[in-house]
Order: structure tokens, then sequence, then C-alpha cells
């Protein structure tokens, strides 16, 4: 084990609940907000992580190597943990940093009559630090795209429902703007709610769409060929007369789609098609 790793072991045994302590207080001097207890047990996890790094006498500049693999996973529990809480990765960072004052101070104390050596043991912490720093910045922002990938599935799902109206009718209101991706979840739920109902048309409505370009209408024509090739018909609603004179002036062709004004409408003629009627009772 080298020196630096020696020294910082001592440091590490000998006044680990006081570093804990004053790395706490540090970070908390420009915080307005934050539990003492859980960022006392965040900073305990970490430093007994780092302690383990060290005993097997870890090299900073090789932050990857086994010898840290302990320190990163608990590096990466704080980032996510800090991710769902809404802490920016600039806080996340700055708690780590915050460990160096303590571990400097007893460096200092420690080698005050050795400059060379205070100036490699400074250097040493100075670089592990800033690296687990630097981790900890890249596993926050790999968590926030996880969870904000997660999130644009969940709403991607709940903005496509698809909606029995009637025995053998379904519908599928769509809001926003069409892409690939969500006109493939479309089609997926879409087509699995054929299968389990048994329904023998489906309504697209496009009124909560604000433009129809040739992407959106490309999207629309794959999602009624999927429909039909499951042995159901498909009724586009919600084409409005702005739509109608872009899908003209666009050239795009929806011959054999029957396609009504309203979600109404499409209901009425759907379930025509499939055999009901309709009316209203006489008054008494």
């Amino acid at each position: 084990m080298n020196t630096q790793n020696t020294a910082l072991e001592a440091l590490l045994k000998g006044d680990r609940d006081a570093i804990v302590d004053e790395w706490v207080a540090e970070f908390r001097v420009n915080l307005t907000k934050g539990n003492v207890a859980h960022l006392t047990a965040e900073a305990r996890s970490v430093l007994d992580a780092l302690a383990k790094g060290v005993v097997a006498n870890g090299d900073p500049a090789r932050f990857d190597t086994e010898a840290w693999a302990a320190l990163r996973d608990a590096l990466e529990a704080v980032s996510a943990s800090r991710a769902a809480q809404g802490s920016t990765s600039g806080e996340t960072s700055r708690f780590v940093l915050a460990s160096k004052k303590p571990v400097f101070d007893r460096l200092q104390a420690k080698f005050n009559k050795d400059a060379a050596a205070l100036a490699d043991n400074l250097w040493w912490v100075s670089l592990l630090v800033d690296r687990a720093a630097q981790y900890t910045a890249d596993a926050y922002q790999r968590t926030r795209e996880d969870i904000i990938n997660r999130q644009q599935q969940e709403l991607l799902e709940l903005s496509t429902p698809v909606v029995k109206l009637w025995d053998g009718v379904l519908a599928v209101p769509m809001i926003g703007t069409l892409d690939s991706a969500r006109t493939q979840l479309v089609m997926e739920t879409l087509l699995q709610r054929i299968v389990e109902t048994g329904s023998e048309l489906a309504i697209v409505d496009i009124t909560g769409v604000p433009t129809v370009d040739t992407l959106v209408a490309q999207h629309l024509l794959k999602t009624v060929t999927a429909i039909r090739l499951m042995g159901a018909d498909c009724i586009i609603s919600g084409i409005r007369p702005q739509i109608a004179q872009t899908i003209v002036h666009l050239g795009i062709d929806l011959q054999g789609i029957v396609t009504k004004a309203t979600l109404a409408d499409a209901l009425a003629l759907a379930l025509k098609q499939t055999g009901y009627v309709v009316t209203r009772p006489k008054a008494v």
C-alpha cells in the first residue's frame, strides 16, 4: 500500500464519525433544506465505500478499476436518491466535494512539518474526490434520463387510451403530435384490444391532433392497414375543415378510408354498420 493510501486509511479509521459530521456541516452551509440524518447516512455510506477502495490500494487516476467498485456503487445510490427527490446535479456533486475540507484539515495537521508529504497527500485526495464528484454527476445524469424516459413512456400510454364505445366498437382518441414511436404504441395497444374484445370496428379520432402533414398521414395509413389485417374496419374522425384542406393540398390519398367530421358522427356510422339502431323514445 502506498503512503497516500496508508495516511488516508489511518484518518478514516480514527476520525470517521467526526469527518462525517464536519462533511455534512460543510455541505449544509449554503443549503436551506436537507434532512441531517439522511445526509449523515449518505456520507457514511460513501465514506465506508471509499475506505474499502483505500484499503484495496486503489489509485484515483484509475477510478474505473475494481478497487473502487464499492465507492462507485455508493455514489450511484446517492445520485439515484437525489435525482428521485428532485435535487440538481450541481447539489449532488457539491455534496461529494464537501468531503474535502474535513479530510484536508486533518492532513494539514498530520503533515504540518513536511510540506512535500502534505502536497502529495492533498493532491492524491483532491484527485480522488474530484473523480468521485464527476462520477456522481454522470450517474445523476443517467438516472435523470432513465426517469424522464420512463415518464415519457407512461405519458404516451396515458395519452393513447383504447376505449370500448360499444360492443364491437373501439375508439382511440389521439391528442398531440403523432410520431413513429407513438404510432407504434397505438397500433400495438389497439391490435391487442381488437383481439381481446373481438371488435369489428375501430375509430381513430384525430380531433386533438393539431396538424396533419405527410408524415402524420403515413402514420394514420399504417394504423388503418394494421387494423384491416386483423379483420376489423376503421373510421377516422375529427377531420376538420383545415385538416381536410391540408390533406387535399398535400395530395394525400385517403380513398377507401371512411372519414367523419366528429367522433359522434363516426360512432353513429359504426353502430349502423354493426347492426344497431338508435332511436329516441316518443314522449308520452
